[in-house]
């Protein structure tokens, strides 16, 4: 089965706009624990514009599912995560200016970065993601890195599924069995929405877990937050 681990960082964005504490991040991810979400992810960056680094202490004791914290490994990112000690981690390889994640990581030329910062996590316990393109030479380079997931970055998958061109889950489908063959495990993430999840979780096999905020978050606007993480759960199934 395939974990729900739902992005509260549009919350935070919410919070933020107004300056004080509503909604309030804690209590929001307490309450889509309670509606069946599997995990909660966020995505802290340096400029503090959404999810804060007080929010990641916050919520380690409220996070009783699986707590997934993203980001790039900058030092301060690297030390709060050890501290913490989230479920996973997800290195994400996003420039200082940057709206969203827009770019998997170049785990070739990386790879002795990536390594060192990987085992660091991995001997504190903290299990280990790659942002991933569907790229199978990428791949390969994450294997060797020692990380234990790949997130691939579903991006382009979900624009073309939306112009109706259902071959872009091919490159998709053929990154995962190649990660399934060397043993790593699979997650996915940005941009999967309702429309488009049931079609990609009926074609990658073994995956294990799908983040997603922006598209819940919107749906929900409309159709209420524990219902929209009930149908997620339905189609994930």
């Amino acid at each position: 089965m395939t974990k729900l681990s739902v992005n509260i960082n549009k919350i935070a964005t919410l919070r933020n706009s107004r300056g004080g504490d509503l909604p309030n991040v804690v209590q929001f991810a307490k309450d889509i624990q309670r509606f069946g979400a599997e995990g909660v992810t966020i995505h802290p960056r340096p400029d503090e514009r959404h999810i804060r680094y007080k929010d990641a202490y916050d919520l380690k004791p409220e996070v009783y599912t699986e707590y997934n914290i993203e980001g790039n490994p900058i030092p301060k990112f690297v030390d709060m995560v050890l501290e913490i000690k989230p479920t996973q981690v997800t290195l994400v390889p996003d420039a200082v200016d940057a709206i969203t994640s827009n770019a998997g990581w170049d785990t070739i030329t990386h790879k002795s970065f990536l390594t060192e910062v990987i085992s660091e996590f991995k001997s504190n316990g903290i299990r280990t993601s790659i942002f991933l393109d569907p790229d199978l030479k990428q791949v390969e380079g994450a294997k060797k890195t020692g990380t234990d997931r790949i997130e691939l970055y579903t991006e382009a998958y979900a624009h073309q599924y939306r112009l109706g061109n259902n071959d872009a889950i091919e490159p998709y489908k053929k990154a995962a069995d190649f990660a399934n063959s060397l043993q790593l495990g699979i997650n996915a993430g940005h941009d999967l929405s309702l429309d488009n999840i049931k079609f990609f979780k009926q074609n990658i096999t073994g995956l294990l877990e799908v983040s997603i905020g922006h598209a819940l978050i919107s749906e929900s606007l409309y159709l209420g937050i524990e219902n929209v993480v009930q149908i997620y759960l339905h189609r994930l199934k």
